[in-house]
């Protein structure tokens, strides 16, 4: 019986509850086998002034994942390096698992955009798609997207209830604040940040 693995990729900036949350849910949804979680080296979506080094993103990933079953923390991009494409990583893990079935998990800021990505079709031929709405008007936003990329090859699956997704720029940007940092992220990736003065943190404040 073919496995169900996927991917879950993303700049992690820093990782907080609510990927973890979502990472979860989409476990249970589509009864996943294994969940990779692929922080990238340089992201090709996204130009930040204050990225934090791919090594303390992968850390804090490792960290905040460590308890969920069925997740594996990977640094296939970091270890690749340049800029993150991921048609290329989709391409590496079909290389691992040939007879198996992928899976791409994104949110739906990034699914609407997928057309713009490099060779968006071999990443229709490589995994099926999954995504989420982020309200309860977001669905059908979605569903009509849906039948946009069918045409292009693309089989896509939609969570039926929303998933809630804060930014990881909101968390830098309150990382100072330390209600809402301890509400929003794992402690041990907060310790980490203050530690390792990440994202402007001058002390260790916590």
């Amino acid at each position: 019986m073919n496995r169900k693995i996927a991917m879950f990729g993303g700049s992690f900036n820093p990782v907080h509850n609510a990927h973890t949350n979502f990472a979860n849910k989409v476990i249970k949804a589509f009864n996943l086998d294994k969940l990779y979680i692929v922080p990238t080296y340089s992201s090709p979506h996204k130009t930040v002034e204050s990225m934090a080094e791919p090594a303390d993103r992968l850390k804090m990933c490792e960290m905040a994942f460590k308890d969920i079953g069925k997740v594996v923390v990977s640094d296939i991009e970091i270890k690749r390096s340049g800029k993150s494409f991921t048609c290329d990583t989709l391409k590496q893990l079909k290389g691992l698992y040939p007879d198996d079935n992928l899976y791409l998990v994104m949110g739906a800021d990034m699914y609407v955009t997928l057309p713009q990505w490099k060779n968006p079709l071999e990443i229709f031929k490589f995994a099926e798609i999954i995504t989420f709405p982020r309200d309860n008007d977001g669905y059908q936003v979605l569903k009509d997207y849906s039948e946009k990329f069918k045409s292009l090859g693309a089989v896509t699956h939609i969570l039926n209830e929303p998933v809630f997704m804060l930014s990881s720029t909101e968390i830098r940007n309150n990382i100072h604040n330390k209600e809402f940092a301890e509400k929003n992220l794992n402690l041990n990736v907060y310790k980490y940040i203050l530690n390792n003065k990440l994202y402007g943190v001058k002390s260790y404040e916590l």
